[in-house]
């Protein structure tokens, strides 16, 4: 795949996702830091693993096709359109040729169509005009490919962020006028080489001097290129009566086709040219925008910044030791908590006293950051934290207790006894009093309820 469109087919899948949600990727992302490669190529290598899964490389290549054949049908209608436009300058021969009307026709349309163009680049910025969203239309048309959805709205978004989209519009819109007029000039031609025209100008309103001005001043440019230019006798004399002369139907005929190519033509031509050179060179600075949130939330997924490949530190001379503590301010109440509980044992105790605030279970991480905020905010004067002399003494649990203690006014620990039919295990019991005296935090195996309804130490 080209960098355009491997660009394109990530710029899809963001787009899908902002719709229907985050695809699931857990494997595809596994495989994604297996390849490696930086931010980018992550990105394109995951949307073209979930591109192959899910279909829209397959659209994306039915798209193209269907491109093709939209280029294709736009191609044929601009030869048709540009016969069409020379049969109705010219007629049948058998009727003279108003040299004007002949002009309009042929340029008139197209100059329109130009005009529009340069005001939409100038005031709608990157606006895809009339025979753009044609395309876009006809290409998403012919794909018949339901996945392909996304895919116009993909490229442009892609293009707008260099102003890419009004460059590669323009060859297009250009360009089949390109071809319009060369067919238009082919015919002409041709029609003028098998059938004898005469020429007029016709007016009601206007004198001859106006005509013969506005005709040498048309054919001044034509004429420094080589091709005929009446004379104001000939011109005069052509609003009179139509001129047999050879001389005068060639040199109206040289001037028809040197206005054609000059004024038509050759503007279109270069046009052309300048947007193609344009979009040329704007396709190599191409990028994705990975500050957008559809991008910015996979970074951590594909290339976590907890990453390690072997060992990169030294080992500390000492581990951080977990310590308790007391808030100096508490309020009056009392609080009963418990911290990673089996589903078994019944919470919270039946017997707990009136006054005295259960704060529940405390199993996750998000417990237990909304517990201590809570507590931060409204110290207990008393707190009974009851754990499972069952699990062994953790770091994790015993700084847990530690910054608990540091909320409460007064902190005890409550051993619970074990399930009927179970012993605790001896050893592990001497760990947990061991770390809790470690710790300095008094404990008790029986429940010290008396304790925390009204500050009467039990022992």
């Amino acid at each position: 795949m080209s960098k355009l469109q491997k660009l394109w087919l990530t710029e899809t899948i963001r787009l899908r996702e902002e719709h229907t949600g985050a695809l699931e990727d857990s494997e595809t992302n596994r495989r994604v830091q297996v390849a490696g490669g930086d931010f980018v190529e992550r990105l394109q290598h995951r949307a073209l693993l979930l591109a192959e899964r899910d279909g829209q490389l397959q659209a994306l290549n039915h798209w193209r096709q269907g491109s093709r054949l939209a280029l294709l049908a736009m191609l044929v209608f601009a030869v048709l359109s540009g016969i069409g436009l020379s049969v109705a300058a010219l007629g049948d021969g058998l009727r003279p040729v108003n040299v004007f009307w002949a002009l309009g026709s042929m340029l008139g349309l197209n100059l329109l169509m130009l005009l529009a163009w340069l005001l939409g680049l100038l005031f709608a910025g990157d606006s895809a005009g009339a025979l753009g969203r044609l395309w876009l239309w006809l290409s998403e048309k012919l794909a018949r490919d339901a996945q392909a959805a996304q895919l116009a709205p993909a490229l442009l978004i892609l293009l707008q962020r260099k102003r890419l989209s009004r460059w590669a519009l323009g060859v297009m819109s250009n360009g089949f006028w390109l071809i319009a007029l060369l067919s238009t000039l082919v015919s002409m031609l041709l029609l003028l080489a098998t059938r004898r025209y005469g020429f007029v100008w016709e007016s009601t309103i206007l004198s001859g001097e106006t005509f013969t001005a506005l005709t040498q001043g048309i054919g001044a440019l034509p004429a420094l290129f080589g091709f005929s230019l009446p004379d104001a006798e000939l011109i005069r004399i052509s609003g009179d009566n139509v001129i047999l002369s050879e001389a005068a139907r060639q040199s109206w005929a040289g001037w028809l086709v040197g206005v054609l190519l000059v004024y038509g033509i050759i503007p279109r031509l270069a046009l052309t040219l300048i947007c193609w050179l344009l979009w040329s060179s704007g396709r190599a600075a191409l990028k994705l925008d990975t500050s957008l949130p559809g991008y910015s939330l996979l970074r951590e997924r594909l290339q976590p910044s907890s990453e390690r490949i072997g060992v990169n530190d030294s080992a500390p001379e000492s581990l951080h030791q977990p310590h308790s503590g007391h808030n100096a301010n508490p309020s009056e109440e009392a609080v009963l908590m418990a911290i990673e509980l089996d589903t078994q044992r019944q919470w919270p105790p039946s017997e707990l006293p009136e006054g005295v605030r259960d704060a529940g279970v405390i199993d996750s991480r998000e417990q237990r950051k909304r517990l201590l905020e809570q507590l931060t905010r409204f110290p207990p004067a008393r707190l009974l934290i009851a754990c499972d002399p069952r699990r062994s003494p953790d770091r994790g649990a015993l700084s847990l207790l530690g910054e608990l203690s540091r909320c409460a006014g007064a902190t005890r620990i409550w051993l619970l006894p074990p399930p009927n039919g179970e012993a605790l295990d001896s050893n592990r019991l001497s760990d947990w009093h061991t770390a809790l005296d470690d710790l300095q935090l008094p404990y008790n195996d029986a429940a010290p309820l008396s304790w925390l309804e009204g500050a009467h130490d039990s022992e």
